[in-house]
């Protein structure tokens, strides 16, 4: 009986609101906070890369086109000096070969050698939805940098097959 007692006087004294939760109320709840954006940068409202792009990107150093599994990709970095501890953004266009029928599951780009020892392997998004095949990535620069280094992309597709190719980093 003591128990009751407590929970009638708990719920006099509980606010309005709380009362109408309790009672299954169906107000709207505050939408949750925004994920946490993949990339380092801002942008404007309704602003995606495509439309940011020039703001921070300027010119482009083209690192050259190849053939990487049953796909073709065009790599491009900004233009700028490569500096160990810093990053670099890098663009890839990744189009299926002739007469596939795979479709890319996942790009991930790094600087250094070709088993990525010392680099960080990152993880590009599509860079604008109007643009499938577009890919865009802020990878860092180890540091240090080994002899040799490249811009390494691995295209993986949706069968999960992996294929990798390397890029001049044109410095």
């Amino acid at each position: 009986m003591r128990t009751h007692s407590l929970l009638i006087a708990a719920l006099m004294l509980a606010p309005l609101t709380t009362l109408g939760a309790l009672a299954g109320c169906d107000k709207k709840k505050p939408a949750p906070p925004a994920p946490a954006k993949a990339d380092d940068h801002d942008h404007g409202p309704g602003e995606e890369h495509g439309e940011h792009e020039e703001d921070h990107a300027g010119p482009v150093i083209d690192l050259g086109e190849q053939a990487i599994g049953a796909f073709g990709a065009k790599v491009t970095r900004d233009q700028g000096e490569i500096i160990a501890g810093k990053d670099a953004p890098v663009d890839v266009i990744v189009t299926p070969a002739a007469g596939s029928a795979a479709k890319v599951a996942a790009v991930r780009i790094w600087i250094g050698a070709e088993d990525a020892r010392g680099s960080v392997k990152a993880k590009a998004e599509i860079e604008n939805a109007e643009h499938p095949d577009h890919w865009h990535v802020h990878v860092e620069i180890p540091s240090p940098l080994p002899a040799g280094s490249k811009v390494w992309v691995e295209i993986e597709d949706d069968a999960g097959a992996t294929s990798v190719g390397g890029f001049d980093l044109r410095n």
